[in-house]
């Protein structure tokens, strides 16, 4: 389909740092180029919402004109700058796509295929992946550090950063602060303080936190500005860039200006509603974009599951709903003394929302921090008789790992949720996937941790009820998609009323004597259905649901690794997941079943489901390995 909007129209001006005032002609083709963008993003992103794949809007949308400014500074002046506008907000995406389609990277039509499967185009930039995009944001608040090595490397030019009062929350930028400053380095940030995050506004769940305040006291210098009065806005950003050395501009302004359906509200920082989306390019005449969002259609893979459930429910949510049936036993004051749940601006996506709804006693409020309130409530679980609980995405999981490790040498009680494990679903792509999870259990041999990735809602509450008050260092993990309930044969669920959960022993789903298939958590299921198929075909295969990742069910082990063949089938890094160390456990047994396993190999793709069929682990594919194996 044709794009709605003319880029053409785009036309880049010749600014000049040491002119502050902007000339008459110069506003107005600045305020049209940021009017530009700002239907586009709003345009393509909505594609995003209406094909089902999400997507972020208020971000690019919010920081329009800074992007046009430094396109036009990097047009005109090639020799004086890094041309690169470096974004630290890796969900700011829509605005790296928008210059590749502007530059001629890209077609504009692409666009209308945001974070779409195979369209590479995912939730965060990728360097390689997309044409004309020039850098991997990684996670939020992460850039900074490494623009500083750039500016070092090009000590002759000037290095922007874009970034945010979320992004700036997170540890390493302080970090990146003092060495910016120690240096001299020439790198200017260009931050919008919008008083909105996922969950919030700073302002509220961290009082006394001010941006302009928290780098000058690094020694940055600080230049406050208005974002929506382009004078005041070019005024800073010039200044910022005459003055030697590191500096940030301090853009104030509302979230996603002058769209009334999300302005000043944290479900601007998500994708717009395509109903917003389609009233605002209505407002602006630009109605082919609105025909388009209303002809876009969600994205589906049908597929009948064999052994579960066609309803499904996401485990990240059953955490919060089996923490707050713990909680529901104690009196408030008990609770309060006894626990402390703490959240970094995740609590709609980790579950831990209907904790806070309804256990407030507990909860604690927080930014995104991981590092830091990962030790929180781990201090909160020094006390014997109490117990910390935290919760990030899995992904996050790789950032705390020096402080687990002083969680672990302090004897502290804290119970960790990672959601958004493994990769299915994970539109933002290849930093946000969660599969390098057995980096937790990183301790010594004489002090434990517990890894646990429940197969279903019905064994996310059994496990949650089970060690919520065991003493240590405990994991659970949990995927974004909703999964279906595994099923026995009379069609009950098998994690049912009747099941009980015993930390260490794996659940035998279903007996096998040529071979058996070892899974867990979101790959149970298509597992269950591929060692059903196989079975219908006369191969008597097994299947084993380690629901406790790390502790060898010696039992269960000796029964699997005394048939033919033994398949783990997981969704986490293959280099780093269960499949790298069952076969190790088999050896030194003297246990020797034709052995394979199979996880995460690649990049992503994007998409939603889509990630699972990329990665080569859907039914039909761990059949074919079932079939290699079992010759």
């Amino acid at each position: 389909m044709a794009f709605p909007i003319d880029l053409s129209k785009y036309s880049p001006i010749p600014l000049d740092p040491n002119n502050a005032q902007l000339p008459a002609e110069q506003k107005k083709t600045l305020l049209a180029n940021i009017q530009l963008a700002r239907d586009t993003i709003v345009l393509f992103t909505a594609s995003g919402a209406a094909r089902g794949v999400s997507g972020h809007t208020g971000g690019p949308y919010d920081t329009a004109p800074e992007l046009c400014i430094l396109d036009s500074l990097f047009r005109t002046h090639k020799d004086k700058f890094v041309p690169i506008a470096f974004d630290e907000a890796g969900h700011r995406v829509a605005s790296q796509y928008l210059l590749s389609a502007l530059h001629g990277h890209i077609p504009p039509e692409q666009l209308l295929h945001y974070r779409e499967a195979h369209s590479r185009l995912p939730g965060h930039p990728e360097l390689g992946l997309t044409p004309g995009v020039a850098f991997s944001s990684g996670r939020l608040g992460h850039l900074w550090p490494m623009v500083n090595g750039i500016a070092m490397a090009n000590p002759d030019k000037v290095v922007f950063c874009l970034g945010s009062d979320g992004s700036q929350q997170e540890g390493d930028d302080a970090e990146a602060a003092r060495l910016a400053v120690a240096k001299g380095l020439n790198v200017k940030l260009i931050l919008d303080d919008n008083d909105v995050t996922i969950a919030g506004h700073p302002s509220k769940y961290l009082p006394g936190y001010d941006l302009g305040k928290t780098l000058e006291g690094h020694g940055l210098t600080i230049f406050r500005t208005e974002g929506e009065n382009i004078d005041a806005l070019w005024g800073a950003i010039a200044a910022s860039i005459l003055h030697k050395g590191p500096t940030a501009v301090i853009v104030k302004r509302v979230m996603a200006p002058g769209i009334k359906s999300i302005e000043g509200s944290p479900h601007g920082h998500d994708v717009i509603p395509v109903k917003a989306a389609i009233e605002y390019l209505e407002g602006k005449g630009i109605t082919k974009g609105a025909e388009i969002l209303q002809s876009i259609k969600a994205n589906s893979i049908p597929y009948t599951f064999l052994g579960s459930s066609k309803e499904k429910e996401a485990n990240r949510v059953e955490f919060g709903e089996a923490v707050s049936r713990v909680l529901d036993k104690l009196s408030k004051e008990e609770a309060a003394k006894k626990v402390m749940v703490i959240d970094s601006d995740l609590e709609g996506s980790t579950g831990l929302k209907v904790i806070h709804q309804k256990h407030p006693e507990v909860f604690v409020s927080s930014g995104i921090m991981e590092r830091g309130n990962f030790s929180a409530a781990a201090g909160f679980g020094f006390d014997a008789e109490k117990f910390g609980v935290f919760s990030t995405f899995s992904a996050f999981l790789e950032m705390i790992i020096s402080e687990l490790t002083m969680a672990r040498l302090n004897n502290c009680n804290v119970l960790s949720h990672f959601s958004h494990s493994g990769v299915d679903e994970i539109a933002d792509n290849t930093c946000h996937f969660g599969i390098n999870s057995f980096f937790a259990d990183n301790g010594l041999s004489d002090v434990h941790s517990w890894l646990y990735f429940p197969a279903d809602a019905s064994q996310m509450d059994k496990v949650v009820d089970k060690v919520f008050f065991q003493r240590g260092v405990r994991f659970i993990f949990s995927t974004r998609s909703k999964l279906p309930w595994i099923l026995k044969e009379d069609g009950s669920r098998f994690f049912g009323d009747d099941y009980t959960f015993e930390p260490g022993k794996d659940d035998v789903i279903l007996e096998g004597t040529d071979g058996y298939v070892v899974s867990f958590g979101d790959m149970l299921h298509r597992s269950y259905d591929a060692v059903l198929r196989v079975r219908q075909k006369g191969l008597s295969v097994g299947l084993i649901n380690k629901s406790t990742l790390n502790v060898v069910d010696e039992d269960v082990l000796r029964k699997i690794g005394s048939t033919k063949f033994v398949l783990v089938a997981e969704s986490w890094n293959q280099k780093t997941g269960l499949g790298s160390k069952m076969g190790t456990w088999f050896l030194e047994r003297g246990l020797t079943p034709k052995y394979g396993y199979m996880g995460t190999t690649k990049e992503g793709c994007g998409g939603l489901a889509e990630q699972i069929y990329h990665q080569g682990l859907d039914p039909e594919s761990i059949i074919t390995k079932i079939s290699r194996l079992a010759q």
